[in-house]
Parts: C-alpha cells; sequence; structure tokens
C-alpha cells in the first residue's frame, strides 16, 4: 500500500496550491481529484481570465469581505497570507496582470496561466498527482492514521486535506463530497446555498421588465433592514428570467427568502428635482425626460405601466411625478428564487467553523483538514473567495509542515 505523508482531495485552487507548499516543506504528498481536467473554476473565472485576488482587501478587518455563521474565522488565515504575496508568486511566474475594477486583478491573458503556476509549483514540491482518480471510503484506524480507498488503489496517510468545494457549477464537477466526509467523522454543518447567483421573478409584478433582457445599468441595491441591512453599488443586468449582474451577485449572498430588494436606479440623482424642474420648462413626453435619467428602455417600461405617465411632462400631476420618482429611486420587488448552483459562482455554508481551528484548518477530528470553499467562509464577489482558497491553503500547509528551525532563522 502506498504511504504518504498527507493526502489532499481536490485539485482545485485551495487543494492545488496547498498541496505544492506543503511538498516544498519536505512532505510527501499526494494530491487527487475525481475529474478529468483540473482546476475548472480557475479556468472559467474572470471571464477565462481568472480573478485571481483582490488588492483592496483588508488584512485588519478581512472579515468584512466574507460572510459565514461566523465571519471573524477567516481573519487569522487571511491576515497571515495577503494578496499581495500571492501576486508576488504571479509576478516570479511571469504572469501579466491588470486591475479592472474595485482592486480586483486579472490575467492579461488566460485563466490557464494561473493553473500553470500552481502545477509547477507542485512539481517544485515533488507532488504526486492522480487524476481522474476517485476516493471512496475514508477510514481511521487506530494508529491515528487514515485508509484511503481510491479507483488507483489504497492509500495511507496520518493526515488528510479535503479541498473539494462547493456544489455551485456542477456541469465542471462539482459535488458534496466534503459535506459528506464532514458528516462521516461527526462535524457540524451550516446548511448550503446557492451564492453569488442571479436571482429570478415571476408572476403579473415582473411582466412590464421581462422585455429588458440584456439592459445593464449603474444601480444602488440592498436587501435586509436595521444591523442586517446590506447595500452594494453596482452594476446591474436584465436578464429573460430575472436580475444579474455584480450588483445582484453580491447581493445575493445577503439576500433571505420572501425579502424584498430595494433599487435605486439612478444613484446619486434627485430623480424627484429632475422631473420637476423639467416638468417647469419643458414639452416633451415623460418618457423622453426620463430616458436622461435612466436608460430610454427602463424609461419606457416605467411610463407604459401607467396611462397618466404617457402625456407631456408639463401636463403631469405633481403627485404622478412623484410616485414616479420614488419608484425609479426606491423600487421594490421580492425575487421569487435564485437560479441555484448551477449558475452560483459560489456555495454559501458548508463545514461549521466551530469545529475547525482558524489557525490550522484542522478539525476537531485529528489529522483531518479542511480548507477553501467547502467550509463555511464565502467571500464578495470580485477575487476575494480565490484569495481565501490560497490563504485556508497556506494556514493549512504551515500545520503541516512547521517551520523548520534553518527557515525560522532565515525569515527571523
Amino acid at each position: 500500500m502506498n504511504s504518504f505523508d498527507v493526502v489532499v482531495i481536490g485539485a482545485g485552487a485551495a487543494g492545488l496550491f496547498c498541496a505544492s507548499l506543503a511538498g516544498q516543506r519536505g512532505l510527501k504528498v499526494l494530491l487527487v481529484d475525481h475529474t478529468e481536467r483540473i482546476a475548472e473554476k480557475i479556468r472559467i473565472s474572470g471571464g477565462g481570465r481568472a480573478n485571481f485576488t483582490n488588492r483592496d482587501l483588508d488584512v485588519r478587518a478581512p472579515q468584512r469581505h466574507f460572510i459565514g455563521d461566523n465571519p471573524n474565522f477567516c481573519r487569522s488565515a487571511l491576515s497571515r497570507y495577503t494578496p499581495q504575496q500571492f501576486i508576488a508568486l504571479v509576478q516570479r511566474h511571469g504572469i501579466a496582470f491588470h486591475e479592472k475594477h474595485k482592486g480586483q486583478l486579472f490575467c492579461d491573458g488566460p485563466s490557464q496561466q494561473i493553473i500553470d503556476m500552481l502545477l509547477a509549483e507542485c512539481a517544485a514540491g515533488g507532488v504526486a498527482h492522480w487524476q481522474p482518480c476517485s476516493v471512496g471510503e475514508i477510514a481511521f484506524s487506530d494508529d491515528g492514521g487514515y485508509r484511503i480507498e481510491t479507483s488507483r488503489g489504497a492509500v495511507r496517510a496520518p493526515r488528510v486535506v479535503v479541498a473539494t468545494g462547493g456544489l455551485s457549477i456542477p456541469q465542471i464537477g462539482a459535488s458534496d463530497f466534503g459535506y459528506r466526509v464532514a458528516a462521516q467523522f461527526g462535524l457540524r454543518m451550516v446548511a448550503p446555498r446557492p451564492a453569488l447567483v442571479p436571482l429570478t421573478f415571476g408572476g403579473e409584478a415582473w411582466e412590464p421588465y421581462a422585455g429588458l433582457a440584456g439592459l445593464a445599468l449603474p444601480v444602488q441595491i440592498e436587501t435586509g433592514s436595521k444591523k442586517e441591512r446590506m447595500t452594494f453599488h453596482e452594476d446591474l443586468l436584465f436578464t429573460h428570467r430575472g436580475l444579474s449582474g455584480p450588483a445582484v451577485l453580491q447581493i445575493s449572498s445577503y439576500w433571505k427568502p420572501g425579502a424584498p430588494l430595494t433599487i435605486d436606479f439612478a444613484p446619486g440623482t434627485d430623480v424627484a428635482a429632475a422631473l420637476g424642474e423639467s416638468k417647469q420648462r419643458s414639452r416633451k413626453r415623460i418618457g423622453n425626460e426620463l430616458a436622461a435619467l435612466v436608460p430610454s428602455r427602463l424609461a419606457d417600461a416605467w411610463v407604459g405601466q401607467d396611462a397618466a405617465l404617457q402625456r407631456p411632462i408639463n401636463e403631469a400631476a405633481d403627485r404622478a411625478l412623484s410616485a414616479l420618482a420614488e419608484r425609479i429611486a426606491r423600487w421594490q420587488i421580492t425575487p421569487s428564487g435564485t437560479e441555484g448552483y448551477k449558475k452560483a459562482e459560489v456555495t454559501a455554508g458548508g463545514v461549521d467553523t466551530r469545529d475547525l481551528s482558524s489557525q490550522t484548518m484542522e478539525s476537531k477530528q485529528p489529522g483531518l483538514y479542511f480548507i477553501g470553499e467547502v467550509v463555511d467562509v464565502t467571500g464578495w464577489l470580485g477575487g476575494y473567495n480565490f484569495q481565501w482558497a490560497w490563504a485556508s491553503a497556506h494556514a493549512c500547509a504551515q500545520a503541516l509542515a512547521p517551520q523548520t528551525q534553518a527557515e525560522a532563522i532565515i525569515s527571523g
């Protein structure tokens, strides 16, 4: 039977990075994954350019970019492995990149460059890589080690790292494997749900907007009340089934079924004052004046719902214009649901952080570690989830292979 110091299950962002770091620190590492293609989520991310981190992450308070039952859990790992450290690795491999928006970093070329970089780092650490290779039973033995049954034979290791991701994007191989391993060893779970996902709408309330598919515009969007209120300023996109775009993906992680969204389609503009001023000077139709404040297709959709608005603006009742301004600035609508895991960029929920060490990512089951998306840590859109993958992998690898005395003197 093959023996290793550690078996890493899952060759995505977190698994690849953890395996490479552990291997380079002298451990005999086996990396296994059940899919034929490696790191598909990296490959498809950022429109194929890999939004690999976000330089705006505040390492002093990283939890503000993340959600989970215990948002403070991620602070330790994220503060010990920063975006600047991963950027330095990318630069050492000669990968050109650029900042696109709000600290989001993308490769200039294809995302395959990040995958190739991680594979090169694994090779530098002498990591054994079995793929495709399915994993069956994982058994904990009396001697404190693990026996892992795989489609390429059984292996033994004193430590196992689960980096199998969540349920999002099943078409590239997502599964509940990590959750099943957690349950097997008695770890608690936070119910998984789709996050960073488009929202759907139905019924008569949505009919006037169904024809706006493809329309995009900057908005302010919010959900929740009082201390739970969350607001984002991003672009929104109308789709055939509902709403998407960065604004909606961001708010979806905070939205609760049955709760309304409040959307300002003209952020920074006093719509009521603008329409009032237009009434005093213009004889154009209301839809034409409104189109100076929001896209014309959206203006037509609003005006088309009310006969009182289908007239020149100087003939409109003040009450009708006031109601229109309120709808543009504070439109409330309740989603019927989400597009589900098929369209979700990540999975919220996962292995309960109460059963994990924030320093090492080891669970209360000795020698069993969980990193990346499988854990109940979910970041904002824009590279934050990849940074969690790198940081949690780094924290785990450091625990798997503690710093040697020589390294301590060098870093000293």
